[in-house]
């Protein structure tokens, strides 16, 4: 679940539930992302944009293992494992007050930190083959072949959009290129080297 797509209004809503009627447009019943998830496993993704007040519902949440929807009296007790990624510093964010300190140390049971792309280069062949082969697996095309000038590009280049940058050039590259080789010219603007 991508907190960053949930308006602040209805990010409570989409996570916690709600009762048809409780508030305008609650047409029906419907249990949330957190109850829909029971017994399993769920991942919040930029769990950093979630206001306040829903971090504090949350932490109840995280402290009891109940769930009380919007317009309902009665709390549901749910089984689920909580796995939360963002990629801003939450640490920093507590200091400044826009993260509260008490659900950062809840969540922090086993944090795992990853460098950005451009700290780890020795993925970056391994994540574009397989980007390729399951873009050229979806459209039923063949993979394109980079020579060896075109892959020292894409190692060097600094991915400021991390690896949702390099999906994206490897679904173009397979569209543009299928089966054909693939040289420094062949490669997004961006990635060409200035001289």
């Amino acid at each position: 679940v991508n907190c960053a797509s949930f308006s602040e209004a209805l990010a409570e809503s989409q996570l916690f539930g709600h009762k048809r009627g409780a508030f305008t447009g609650a047409q029906c019943d419907y249990d949330g992302q957190i109850r829909s998830a029971d017994g399993g496993t769920l991942f919040l993704d930029e769990i950093a944009e979630l206001s306040l007040p829903v971090q504090a519902k949350l932490l109840r949440f995280l402290e009891t293992g109940e769930v009380i929807g919007l317009g309902e009296s009665q709390s549901r007790q749910v089984d689920v494992r909580l796995v939360a990624a963002t990629h801003r510093d939450l640490f920093q964010m507590v200091e400044q007050g826009l993260f509260r300190a008490d659900l950062f140390y809840r969540l922090q049971v086993v944090p795992i930190e990853l460098p950005p792309l451009r700290m780890r280069q020795g993925d970056i062949d391994w994540l574009l083959a397989r980007f390729m082969n399951e873009f050229a697996e979806r459209y039923t095309l063949h993979m394109p072949r980079l020579t060896s000038k075109a892959r020292g590009v894409i190692r060097r280049h600094p991915w400021p959009g991390n690896v949702r940058e390099l999906r994206n050039m490897a679904e173009r590259l397979v569209i543009l290129h299928s089966g054909k080789s693939v040289d420094v010219d062949n490669l997004p603007h961006e990635l060409r080297s200035p001289d």
